[in-house]
């Protein structure tokens, strides 16, 4: 695959599209995430790995969303960029996903944090 060149861009409808997906999948990260800190149950220590995983991840969804709704983000090097750091920060969300969810699974997240 070939390096774009420096001052080659991409269509604006084509940004557009991947502004909205990126809008999504970031809201989505924030509902789960939502709900999971509104949840009533305690929390544990086992708690704190999944969610700094999740915090990270959505840390840098929200960055690629403010990079895509920059004027430079038309530069096919700005865009390429930001595409990347976007699916680093989703793998990241969905390991801290997957984390929270085998802890729930195996009852890890039923031990108390404090006590």
């Amino acid at each position: 695959m070939s390096e774009p060149q420096p001052e080659e861009k991409i269509d604006a409808t084509f940004r557009n599209g991947s502004l909205t997906a990126t809008g999504i999948i970031l809201g989505f990260s924030l509902n789960f995430i939502s709900l999971w800190v509104s949840n009533p149950n305690d929390w544990s220590r086992v708690d704190l790995l999944p969610m700094s995983f999740l915090t990270v991840g959505i840390a840098i969804q929200v960055k690629v969303f403010a990079d895509l709704l920059a004027r430079d983000s038309l530069l096919a090097v700005k865009y390429d960029r930001a595409r990347r750091l976007f699916l680093i920060g989703l793998s990241i969300v969905a390991i801290g996903m997957g984390i929270a969810l085998l802890n729930d699974i195996l009852g890890l997240s039923s031990m108390r944090m404090f006590g």
